[in-house]
């Protein structure tokens, strides 16, 4: 088969890595992909946010398969491109994928299929939000409505904090995705990712995550994309997966089908654990990002026919097969980051690391230049490594980190502490 990975970031980096290690690919494309998948793939200058230029350059290439990483080419529409022009792709449709690009949709749905999440109350105006929180009182969390690339909410832990998020979400922080905001009650609790194939109807669990989302040691500092992560998250036991399938994924799965907007794709649930029992915090409608990483390490080739099996309705027979280990990444960032960041700074060391089953550096923002790998990006390597324990997989992380010259990039020192 010829597949096409629509996307540059880490998570890409890491889904064709383990689609190129199955039999069944014989060439690999990756649109626009980054220093790290041109080692083994071809990457190609596509506007992947233009479903006509994807359905084109599809067509040209005679790719057989899509997989679209990224949320922002599914929210464009080009799922549903894809779909008409009868080219076989994994991710749902512009429609199903408001489950991400819209949080009010999300909340929605769960009021419809009585799945249990946060309480709640939307705004489009800042007045009656703030008035809202006042009432409500601290801490609140304040959320922008659509995509704003994991930085659109705000964990206030006091009112002034939650009125200046209104404020900023209102004021342009976010562009349109700030035009409307959802407040939600501030749930306590551990926070641990599931993530599930559905076809449209059967739904199949293939792995838990816990991501830390705070840049500074500890949980501190601003959030982030994701500072690292690991799998299996333990705070998930096979109960609470059971009881978070049961009460919230398929309940969403069965109303989206029955609104006539079949949910087909990867659905990853961020849920809030408490007392031995799951509420959903919120859905996001692609792999998470470094989730994607510690996932597709543990996976490895079986994750194209997982993706197949999904693509073509087949979930129902089909099963994962799991290593008995555990796997972390960390992520390397630019100095700077969530904030403001210096792009074009070298990065050495990289050719003497590992790069196999058990060991592997996936880039999520770097360039090649001249024979040199370049920083790209605020988040820029995924350094991520496999053990029999999450103790061994993380001190096989961090001897990588340690090994890899970029004085101009940093990264958090404790991924994994919940754990552990």
């Amino acid at each position: 088969m010829n597949i096409l990975v629509l996307g540059g970031g880490g998570r890409e980096h890491a889904l064709a890595w383990a689609i190129r290690q199955n039999p069944k690919c014989d060439r690999l494309i990756v649109a626009p992909g980054n220093a790290g998948t041109a080692s083994f793939a071809r990457n190609a200058a596509l506007d992947i946010l233009d479903p006509a230029a994807v359905v084109e350059f599809v067509a040209s290439a005679a790719v057989d398969f899509v997989v679209i990483g990224p949320e922002a080419p599914l929210a464009a529409g080009v799922a549903d491109a894809l779909e008409a022009a009868g080219i076989a792709h994994f991710g749902p449709s512009a429609a199903a994928a408001r489950l991400e690009a819209s949080k009010a949709f999300t909340k929605e749905i769960c009021d419809a299929c009585g799945a249990p999440t946060a309480a709640y109350a939307r705004f489009t105006e800042a007045e009656p939000a703030k008035d809202y929180i006042r009432a409500q009182g601290a801490p609140i969390v304040v959320k922008a409505d659509g995509l704003a690339a994991g930085k659109g909410v705000v964990v206030a832990m006091t009112l002034g904090e939650a009125l200046e998020a209104v404020d900023e979400m209102f004021g342009g922080a976010f562009g349109a995705a700030g035009a409307e905001v959802v407040i939600e009650e501030f749930m306590q609790g551990e926070e641990a990712s599931f993530f599930i194939l559905c076809d449209g109807e059967s739904v199949l669990p293939i792995g838990t995550a816990q991501d830390h989302k705070r840049v500074g040691d500890g949980d501190t500092g601003p959030n982030t994309g994701g500072m690292g992560a690991y799998s299996p998250a333990p705070v998930l036991t096979d109960a609470i997966a059971q009881q978070a399938l049961d009460e919230i994924v398929k309940p969403t799965v069965a109303e989206m089908a029955r609104r006539g907007t079949p949910f087909k794709g990867v659905l990853y649930a961020g849920l809030m654990i408490e007392n031995g029992r799951a509420r959903l915090v919120e859905y996001n409608v692609r792999f998470g990002d470094p989730e994607c990483q510690v996932l597709m390490m543990r996976l490895g080739a079986q994750v194209l026919d997982l993706l197949l099996a999904c693509a073509e309705g087949r979930l129902a027979e089909t099963s994962v097969n799991w290593a008995d280990d555990h796997a972390l990444t960390v992520v390397m960032a630019a100095n700077g980051y969530p904030g403001d960041y210096a792009k074009g700074t070298e990065i050495r060391g990289l050719d003497a690391l590992p790069a196999d089953s058990l060991r592997m550096v996936f880039h999520a923002g770097t360039v090649e230049k001249d024979g040199k790998v370049l920083a790209n990006g605020g988040r820029v390597l995924n350094v991520t490594a496999r053990g029999a324990s999450l103790a061994e997989a993380q001190a096989a992380a961090y001897a990588m980190v340690d090994a890899i010259d970029w004085p101009e990039g940093f990264c958090r020192r404790d991924i994994g502490w919940r754990a552990l």
